[in-house]
């Protein structure tokens, strides 16, 4: 999928002081972070995500760009369990890339950077227990332990049924 045109890529670039950038300049895995519309990221996760379906709303989205490609979404809103909704917590709800190496640790860096900036204490995310979480962990996520598997939807607030919902998973603390 390729950004509406390069120059927003190039818009975007250097725009906050060190931004995506390491101390000599150099683009971070030789990408840039770039803000998106919710509907943008939500078209990306229509294409590239291996088991999810766009999200309802957010907090923010961001995109990893790769000459003037976008190789990659976050998706960050508040916890979907209204037990760790605390004002505090935000959850990254949906990562997606194209299979560019390293863009999934550079979305998951980014984005915990910005929530933190944006004055959140906790950052959380879940992966299923068949995903490996390797890119989770490059960024110095820890798991927090199994969790049982459930659906969310019940008579007095439906949600459309996902498969993901009956498999184990796991939250992880970035």
């Amino acid at each position: 999928m390729l950004l509406k045109s390069t120059a927003r890529l190039a818009r975007h670039e250097g725009h906050a002081e060190g931004a995506g950038k390491t101390a000599g300049q150099t683009p971070i895995y030789g990408m840039e972070a770039v803000p998106l519309h919710l509907k943008e990221a939500n078209q990306f996760v229509a294409l590239h995500h291996r088991h999810n379906l766009p999200t309802t709303g957010c907090k923010f989205a961001l995109g990893a760009g790769q000459d003037g490609k976008l190789v990659g979404v976050a998706i960050a809103g508040r916890p979907v369990s209204r037990r760790l909704d605390d004002g505090k917590t935000l959850e990254v709800l949906r990562v997606a890339t194209d299979g560019t190496p390293n863009a999934c640790s550079f979305l998951y860096a980014r984005t915990a950077r910005i929530a933190r900036l944006m004055g959140y204490e906790r950052i959380v995310t879940y992966t299923l227990a068949s995903e490996g979480g390797a890119s989770l962990r490059a960024v110095g996520a820890r798991p927090t332990g199994p969790l049982e598997s459930h659906e969310w939807s019940n008579p007095s607030r439906p949600r459309k049924n996902q498969q993901v919902y009956h498999e184990p998973k796991y939250r992880w603390e970035l």
